[in-house]
């Protein structure tokens, strides 16, 4: 049965919260790409990718916080489905006209559900990770713009967000 694209999935009849069921769903391939910006100043810029802040490589710890949070998204949002993910990366890249840092994340599985959570799940603590490391030389650095870009699989297919 085709659902329309404004039912809400999570809401039961009477409108209680409810995990979607997915086991009459074909477990197929879905990757899902999402991404956010971690806007700061050009000095704090510098300090992050010189690799000279007081807690250490940032890049590299908001990487790993990004990995893990996708792995444990069923546990932080309440309705999602515990997922066997199959690929996660977290590329993180100094964007001197920003100036900040672009956090993008790629999710993967095979199953019966999509991993856009998973892949903003990852996007959002990677940035919080670099907020984190460096807010003792920066508390208004701003976050910002975090969204799905890209998803594929499952019935309702491909998704591209317009730029």
């Amino acid at each position: 049965m085709a659902r329309s694209s404004k039912q809400l999935t999570h809401l039961g009849k009477s409108g209680d919260a409810r995990m979607v069921d997915v086991s009459a769903k074909p477990a197929t391939e879905r990757i899902a790409t999402a991404e956010g910006r971690v806007v700061m100043t050009k000095t704090t810029l510098d300090l992050v990718v010189e690799g000279n802040a007081k807690k250490g490589d940032v890049v590299a710890a908001a990487r790993l916080a990004g990995i893990m949070a996708a792995k444990r998204t069923h546990q932080l949002i309440p309705l999602c489905h515990q997922l066997a993910l199959s690929q996660v990366l977290v590329d993180i890249e100094p964007d001197r006209k920003l100036p900040g840092l672009i956090v993008r994340a790629t999710v993967k599985v095979s199953g019966q559900t999509g991993v856009e959570m998973e892949a903003l799940t990852a996007v959002s603590v990677a940035c919080l990770t670099i907020y984190d490391m460096v807010k003792a030389v920066e508390r208004g650095m701003r976050i910002d713009g975090v969204r799905l870009v890209e998803k594929s699989g499952g019935q309702s297919g491909h998704y591209q967000a317009k730029e």
